[in-house]
């Protein structure tokens, strides 16, 4: 059974300083986060990746990112697919998407498999995908709401240049998702890692902590789940110009409508990420020091 990759692209556009996060070059011959994550997925076993888009955006992904990859992908025969997020049913005076569950749902008609989720700017690490796969590909029919996702520790998960938000997880002790919080405003601290609350206070928290970065591993059912979903979003929407339909909050949701189980598989890997400018540069460092330990290859395909 092909195992699929997901990458939520949507987003791409996204402006910080003088460029577009999302394609600041960070390895050493010029590959952006992105690379890296498809890289992965490629050694890890997937056999097909999907990008999720705008329309608005499709012409400038195929030239900076898309044509370059799809050339890398098919050479060891890996088919991609792109998949576009629309935005001509936003009402009148809101300007961004729908948000990610809104997202995979444009994907649908491109899924026949089970398949993971990624953010297209999160670096997860070769582990995380080694996972994911792993999981995935004893994927069954017979078990639709079978899910699971990647469990970052939140230590392992902050910046150094600002405030993070991460989905904060409730775990048992069998290794299952029992709840998730989305929590925003999370800061390094001297003793590890607190909330900035609204009034300037902090409320610590454990760095041990399991946070999701949005790794989701799904079955092939989960986007007839969300189509049903966001009827029911829009139809009690509260704060149009602000609401967003949100992977976290679907699954937490199935969760406690007892529609869906969530195995939590842990990970040690360092999530990297460019929130801020100021992360640059000790991304751009991270990657070189995995090159040269010999994660990664300078040239980062030419081991596939």
């Amino acid at each position: 059974m092909d195992v699929t990759l997901v990458v939520l692209a949507a987003g791409l556009g996204t402006r910080y300083g003088g460029g577009i996060k999302q394609l600041e070059h960070v390895g050493p011959s010029g590959e952006i986060i992105m690379d890296y994550s498809v890289h992965d997925a490629v050694r890890a076993g997937f056999k097909k990746i999907v990008f999720i888009l705008r329309r608005d955006i499709y012409e400038d992904f195929l030239t900076e990112i898309g044509n370059r990859l799809e050339t890398r992908l098919r050479a060891v025969g890996i088919q991609c697919a792109y998949a576009f997020q629309e935005t001509d049913d936003l009402p009148e005076g809101r300007k961004k998407p729908w948000g990610t569950g809104h997202a995979l749902l444009s994907c649908k008609s491109v899924l026949d498999g089970p398949f993971a989720v990624i953010n297209a700017d999160d670096y997860y690490g070769r582990h995380a995908f080694e996972k994911a796969y792993a999981f995935l590909s004893r994927s069954s029919p017979d078990q639709p709401g079978r899910y699971g996702m990647i469990g970052f520790r939140l230590m392992n998960t902050l910046s150094d240049a600002g405030s993070v938000t991460r989905g904060v997880c409730a775990v048992n002790g069998d290794g299952y998702l029992t709840n998730i919080v989305e929590t925003r405003h999370i800061v390094k601290t001297p003793e590890g890692a607190a909330v900035l609350e609204a009034d300037g206070s902090l409320r610590p928290l454990d760095t041990d902590s399991v946070v999701s970065m949005n790794m989701w591993l799904l079955t092939p059912s989960f986007p007839a789940c969300l189509e049903d979903g966001f009827r029911r979003f829009r139809a009690g929407l509260t704060d149009p110009m602000n609401a967003e339909y949100l992977l976290p909050e679907i699954v937490d949701r199935r969760l406690r409508e007892g529609e869906a189980t969530v195995q939590v598989l842990p990970t040690e890997d360092q999530w990297f990420g460019i929130t801020y400018h100021e992360d640059k540069a000790p991304v751009r460092e991270a990657f070189s020091r995995l090159v040269a330990e010999g994660v990664y290859p300078a040239e980062l395909y030419s081991d596939l």
